[in-house]
């Protein structure tokens, strides 16, 4: 059975933190030629959960659930490393993420702000598209919104 973890910044390992740290560059900053302060304050609120899979001690996908407003809690940094991808882990990631901010904020809507391209992808867990879309690092974004009242 495949098993995520779910933890805030302090129950992560040094070791845990790294490779999650090692994944998120190596998707977002070298493979997306986006070059950004990939780490923020963000990673570091006590609320923050950071959700990820390992396989032979490697994060194979990750995600981070953290509460964005008053109105919303927000999913964000949402990867799978190159050699799990095409293999359902995204959908079962975003799941937990979804589940992890339910949990956590059980008030609140949730907010993405997803990559043009997986408009879709995120509309199959019932986020629907709201405003324009925009540039960020160079890459067109939506925000999308699931509500969940």
């Amino acid at each position: 059975m495949m098993a995520f973890h779910s933890q805030n910044f302090n129950q992560l390992t040094n070791h845990t933190l790294f490779n999650i740290i090692r994944s998120r560059v190596d998707v977002f900053v070298v493979e997306q030629n986006c070059a950004y302060p990939e780490l923020d304050d963000q990673d570091i609120d006590i609320n923050t959960q950071h959700i990820y899979w390992l396989e032979e001690g490697k994060i194979g996908a990750y995600a981070r659930c953290y509460d964005k407003n008053v109105s919303y809690s927000a999913i964000g940094r949402v990867l799978v490393c190159e050699p799990f991808r095409n293999k359902g882990l995204a959908r079962k990631l975003v799941l937990q993420a979804i589940e992890c901010c339910q949990k956590q904020w059980p008030d609140k809507d949730i907010y993405i702000g997803a990559q043009t391209y997986l408009i879709d992808f995120y509309k199959s867990f019932g986020f629907t598209v709201t405003g324009n879309d925009y540039l960020e690092d160079g890459i067109p974004h939506q925000d999308m919104i699931l509500n969940m009242k």
